[in-house]
């Protein structure tokens, strides 16, 4: 074994075998694997092999996408068998929630290229003759879809990578990994030390003992999974004698199980409510091929909606029970990308559908070591998605829940209730007193929109379906009402927005914001350092606020931060909340080695506090003998004032489009400086508004949100950013790469629409946008804009067609909407309101 690698992938499952494959495709061949025992003795040998295409997540389906792809020609490739079964794969709808989750799906998956058939009952028996059609709205079909053998797949992806130039070492065991005084990274093994640059953990169900090896408690932890393999059926075997095709994957999303042929048999694999989490402190060091007790108990209810939809599989008797590990994220997605505070350690981990990522992982985890990049917008399973909060007793019971809910409808409106109220502001009492329907970010409870007093839904309001999974609700805690049901259309919480929204705009509302990601940065070098990494231009006069954007290096958005120089050499720095890892870790690894800047995260020592709308001076100035009138305290200025007894900065800023203001106080003072505010404001009609009554308002306004207009995948000016950008300020991070963008020629063009005939459905997100039937875009954000009384939709269209005036279609849970592009921010286009 080499002593020197360029990069070492820790774990020899399917998982890191497809990273190491492809980090030698990129041309990197001095690449190293160590896996403890043989190839695929984890979780992958034990894999049902399913590659489903289905998922909600863009950067997800992306990955799967490229996955099914390569596995179609990797045999071809390498000479080696991979046991690749293109059957396709049925979804079944028995509810209209449900069948309005496969139509939003059918639009994100037209937006990235993957085909689906709708098909009726009829369609469905014709496809699958011993499927039992009673009950059924319709269902989607993936015709790419299918399943692999994944041990045969794996050695494919081995024999590849040695092609190239990787080695492969098997029962190698790793003890240790350290960190060099040169940056490189030492790990230890029990057949020798390997120094590297380079290290990727996808070691699936070690994951967190491989983590905790170089200082990180990694989110990820196994949850047990079983599925049961029948003898052979007689009509299977009879189908196979007569040459007739395999009936595919089928799906009865609404009762929580898979179902395919397997060895003339079937293969059923349910997801339970009770599956445990397992390996909770990792697995043994004896650990190999290893398998659980299985607890069929668990699965009966699932055992008996099969037997009804698919009475064959009823009708012979239990071949082998498999109960193995499934490594689990909090939300289900998979971790991967660059571990937080530690440089060049990437993480390929949590893998719940390891066998249908692995190849698209593989490949944009490579793109990122080698090119600095990937090249598909990888938020959705970044692994700082995750915070500190995020730990054991956190992960075993949220991971648990996700298993559980694998197959529930993924509302747009979804809120999983366990391990919450987890991390809560001061006000949080007092936000509930006032109807706080609560959701959260990164593991903050955070005020979704508010209900009347005494406000609740009945049994007959909420109408659950006779299924399995009939959940379109959060269970509430004991001695709480249900006060919102989950839709993809407008649903009952859909006026109360409204009513917030009108008093923003009439009169003057309060949020609570704490958790915005909030740090510090200071020091000698501070503005100049800023300056470097950021595409505006630092504001020169102290109080002066700008809203700055943080690019890739080929001119892509990577984070979006508002900065205020609050003292000499001090600049105050706020971004979005369920992005604090994420930025914070960003602007750590860009920090100068001279130590000229620091940084301090300020996130919890710090609450934020909105007052907007036309009253909001007039409620702050009740409280402060500063001068609050626009001429002495103008649009996007700050300064250090006392509220009442609490000191505080008070931003002239916000994402509503109103005159407003941000109070950033010390968390300490902040029921206080609530209570304060209150008071002050009963006079002038205060109500307090939540993030749906933000996120309208801001659609009004075409704000950009991180993650959806503002991508790694389009370049700032793309997204409309040119007042932000200034290229000709000297060189800052992007700059070259944003100018060679611009003189290839942009794919993409920042469009505000209103959406026309619309009575109970609104875009938000991922529809596609199209023209005479091709599709010529993708909605980014929607929502309905009370102020301006119209459906509006933002999104991304060919250049040519971003005129005002633009006749386009909006495919909304599959059907056509006309659309018409009209000038950016329909309300108050001018800024009137935020200059007043």
């Amino acid at each position: 074994m080499n002593s020197t690698a360029r990069v070492v992938v820790i774990g020899g499952g399917v998982v890191g075998v497809s990273t190491l494959y492809h980090l030698a495709k990129k041309g990197w061949s001095d690449v190293m694997l160590l896996e403890r025992k043989e190839l695929t003795s984890g979780s992958t040998w034990h894999a049902a092999g399913l590659l489903p295409l289905f998922n909600l997540s863009y950067s997800v389906g992306q990955i799967h996408k490229y996955s099914v792809g390569l596995y179609q020609k990797l045999e071809a490739e390498t000479g080696q068998h991979v046991g690749f079964r293109q059957v396709s794969n049925i979804r079944l709808a028995r509810t209209k929630d449900r069948f309005d989750e496969y139509m939003y799906y059918a639009g994100v998956a037209q937006t990235i290229g993957v085909k689906v058939n709708i098909l009726t009952p009829a369609e469905v028996k014709e496809i699958w003759p011993l499927c039992e059609t009673d009950g059924l709205i319709g269902a989607i079909q993936h015709p790419d879809d299918g399943y692999i053998q994944p041990a045969d797949l794996t050695q494919a992806l081995a024999k590849g990578a040695r092609a190239m130039g990787a080695a492969i070492h098997r029962n190698t065991t790793v003890t240790g990994i350290d960190r060099l005084p040169t940056g490189e990274w030492r790990v230890r093994t029990d057949k020798g030390d390997v120094t590297c640059e380079h290290v990727v953990s996808a070691s699936g169900n070690f994951a967190r003992r491989t983590g905790a090896m170089v200082g990180l408690d990694v989110p990820v932890m196994p949850v047990e999974h079983q599925y049961i393999v029948t003898e052979p059926h007689p009509e299977i075997v009879k189908r196979r004698a007569a040459g007739l095709p395999e009936m595919g994957v089928l799906r009865e999303s609404d009762s929580s199980w898979y179902m395919r042929e397997e060895n003339g048999g079937l293969l059923l694999g349910p997801y339970e409510i009770g599956a445990p989490a397992c390996y909770v402190d990792g697995p043994s060091d004896e650990s190999e091929y290893e398998l659980f007790q299985e607890d069929l108990d668990r699965l009966l209810p699932h055992i008996e909606t099969a037997i009804a939809r698919v009475p064959a599989f009823g009708e012979v008797g239990v071949k082998k029970v498999y109960n193995g590990a499934i490594a689990y994220t909090p939300d289900g997605s998979p971790i991967v990308g660059p571990a937080w505070d530690v440089p060049n350690f990437w993480l390929n981990e949590g893998h719940s559908f390891g066998v249908t990522a692995a190849g698209g992982a593989g490949w944009q985890l490579a793109e990122w070591i080698v090119e600095g990049e990937p090249t598909i917008d990888m938020l959705g399973v970044d692994p700082r998605r995750f915070g500190p909060y995020a730990s054991r007793g956190y992960l075993k019971t949220k991971n648990e829940e996700a298993y559980a809910k694998v197959f529930t409808i993924h509302y747009p409106d979804e809120e999983r209730t366990a391990a919450r109220p987890l991390k809560t502001s001061p006000v949080y009492d007092r936000m509930k007193a006032l109807g706080a329907v609560f959701g959260t970010v990164y593991g903050w409870e955070r005020p979704g929109w508010f209900a009347p007093p005494g406000y609740a839904l009945t049994e007959a309001d909420l109408a659950r379906p006779d299924v399995l999974l009939n959940e379109n609700f959060a269970e509430p805690r004991p001695g709480e009402a249900v006060r919102e049901k989950w839709s993809f259309r407008r649903s009952n919480y859909f006026p109360f927005v409204g009513e917030e929204c009108r008093n923003v705009h009439e009169n003057v509302g309060i949020q609570d914001m704490s958790p915005f990601a909030k740090a510090i940065v200071s020091g000698p070098g501070a503005r100049d350092w800023l300056d470097s990494i950021l595409a505006n231009r630092i504001p020169k006069n102290r109080g002066r606020i700008a809203l700055c954007h943080l690019l890739t290096s080929r001119g892509g958005v990577r984070s979006e931060f508002t900065v205020y120089e609050r003292a000499p050499g001090e600049f105050y720095l706020v971004s979005a909340g369920a992005l604090e890892r994420h930025d914070h870790d960003v602007l750590r690894k860009l920090l100068p080695a001279d130590g000229s800047v620091a940084f301090r995260p300020v996130t919890e020592a710090r609450g934020v506090l909105v007052v907007a709308g036309p009253n909001s001076r007039k409620v702050l100035q009740k409280l402060t003998d500063a001068d609050l009138s626009h001429a002495a305290f103008p649009w996007l200025t700050g300064r250090h004032v006392s509220i009442g007894p609490v000191a505080l900065d008070l931003l002239r800023v916000n994402f509503v489009g109103e005159l407003g203001f941000e109070l950033h106080h010390p968390i300490e003072v902040q029921n206080t400086l609530f209570d304060l505010v209150w008071q002050a404001g009963e006079e002038f009609g205060i109500r307090p508004f939540g993030i749906k009554a933000m996120l309208a308002l801001a659609v009004e306004k075409s704000y950009r949100l991180v993650g959806r207009e503002l991508s790694i995948e389009y370049a700032a000016f793309e997204s409309g950013l040119d007042r932000f950008v200034h290229l000709n300020k000297g060189p800052f991070l992007g700059s070259a790469g944003l100018t060679a963008w611009r003189e290839r020629g942009f794919a993409n063009r920042f469009v505000t629409l209103e959406v026309h005939g619309i009575t109970d459905v609104d875009a938000r997100g991922s529809e596609p946008i199209l023209l005479d039937g091709e599709m010529v875009g993708r909605c980014t954000s929607g929502a309905y804009g009370w102020r301006v009384g119209k459906s509006l939709a933002l999104g991304m269209v060919r250049p040519d067609l971003g005129e005002v005036g633009q006749e386009l279609t909006i495919q909304i849970l599959g059907q056509p909407y006309r659309a018409t592009v009209i000038p950016e921010s329909p309300y108050d286009p001018d800024n009137l309101a935020l200059r007043s």
